[in-house]
């Protein structure tokens, strides 16, 4: 049992009843089982245990070792589970364990991994930086959400070391390319959206479909390799300066926990096609308190209110081409920046190019929480990686 009971969860703590984030994890004493457990205050609800105890018919979903089993069984069965685990709360403290007494694992198995550009902010800024006097936005910013395929398999979770990527490097006064570790390695602050309920090829997902294809919520920082990007990514965009290692946070946040940070996106400027107009559809933004800190020094503070396209509108355009949903696709919503200089969610822009960027060692947190309901905070966690240097083909660091 533990030392401290979770019903002494301190008023206003940001993982109460209201959040109750899922995870996988273990424990000292069974390192080789992980299973899912639940974040209540500083603890986890061992939820497989639990669920056992209790006579649950779920209980087979919450001993599994990635939540992908339980994301796959749909909207319906989360909602009765979510149900149960609140009744679980009191009268389970054998089922409990202090959060820093386990170990903490990647909390699903990803399937495909697509990455979106959705901060109108962020993407003038980014714009200006790269075209100097030419338009920030590209013609199709605001007719549809720009995105690009990721690497699913370099998808760490929080407390992850990151190693400094090595690749091209060519500046614009230089006269051929160079290679070599990473010099402007960077952070994106986003949000990731883990796909839970399938959907076959050739049927799109309509707007009114994200409830019932959507999980859940994440932290996500989308390292980056600036340097490496800006040689490789005309004509195609993002390679090799992103796939190197992508972190998330290791709580996924049921979507039911954000129904009170639901909130209109900024005004449209532009008409949008009929499969992406939300202007009749429940609110799509969703009202997330972010905060980056670098060495536990805050730099900035992004607003993912701000967000000019939704979730919602990022999953219908991600599959109306015909593309299929499998569970555990994740995509995130592109780096989280709002209109103030304190609410720019990478060093690029905080910089404006200029550096200094990451160095060795360096280790960088994104936490958030968004209003929940009654007056409440519904906290998402962590997303957190210290930078290591680079190493060379035998695995050895570089000085």
């Amino acid at each position: 049992m533990p030392q401290h009971s979770p019903r002494d969860l301190p008023e206003g703590d940001p993982f109460g009843a209201a959040a109750l984030p899922y995870g996988i994890f273990t424990t000292p004493d069974a390192p080789d089982r992980p299973r899912v457990g639940v974040r209540y205050g500083a603890y986890v609800l061992d939820a497989a245990a639990a669920a056992a105890a209790h006579g649950s018919p779920h209980a087979p979903l919450l001993a599994r070792p990635t939540l992908n089993a339980l994301m796959a069984a749909g909207r319906p069965t989360w909602q009765a589970v979510r149900a149960e685990i609140r009744t679980w709360l009191d009268g389970s403290e054998d089922h409990f364990h202090p959060l820093d007494e386990v170990t903490l694992h990647l909390p699903f198995e990803v399937a495909d991994y697509v990455d979106f550009y959705a901060s109108e902010h962020h993407a003038s800024n980014v714009g200006r930086i790269f075209r100097p006097g030419a338009e920030p936005l590209t013609p199709n910013w605001k007719h549809l959400p720009i995105g690009y395929h990721g690497r699913a398999g370099t998808i760490v979770v929080s407390g992850t070391d990151v190693v400094r990527p090595q690749g091209q490097r060519k500046a614009p006064a230089d006269e051929a390319p160079t290679f070599g570790p990473s010099l402007r390695l960077d952070i994106e602050a986003e949000v990731g959206f883990v796909v839970g309920t399938p959907a076959p090829e050739n049927t799109p997902v309509t707007l009114d479909g994200f409830r019932d294809h959507v999980f859940g919520v994440c932290l996500v920082n989308d390292w980056s390799a600036r340097d490496i990007q800006a040689w490789e990514y005309v004509p195609l965009g993002p390679f090799l300066g992103k796939s190197f290692a992508t972190s998330v946070s290791a709580w996924i946040t049921p979507l039911e926990a954000l129904d009170a940070a639901r909130t209109a996106p900024p005004e449209r400027t532009h008409a949008l096609l009929p499969y992406l107009d939300d202007s009749t559809a429940e609110p799509g933004g969703i009202d997330l308190r972010l905060e980056v800190t670098i060495n536990g020094e805050v730099v900035s503070r992004p607003p993912f209110s701000a967000m000019y396209w939704t979730a919602a509108q990022q999953l219908a355009h991600m599959t109306v081409n015909g593309a299929s949903l499998r569970t555990g696709d994740f995509y995130a919503s592109g780096t989280v920046s709002g209109p103030e200089p304190d609410q720019l969610g990478c060093l690029l822009e905080l910089t404006a190019g200029k550096g200094p960027y990451l160095a060795d060692g360096d280790v960088v947190t994104i936490t958030a929480w968004a209003p929940g309901p009654d007056g409440t905070r519904v906290g998402l966690g962590e997303v957190t990686g210290r930078i290591v240097p680079a190493r060379d083909g035998s695995g050895t660091e570089r000085c």
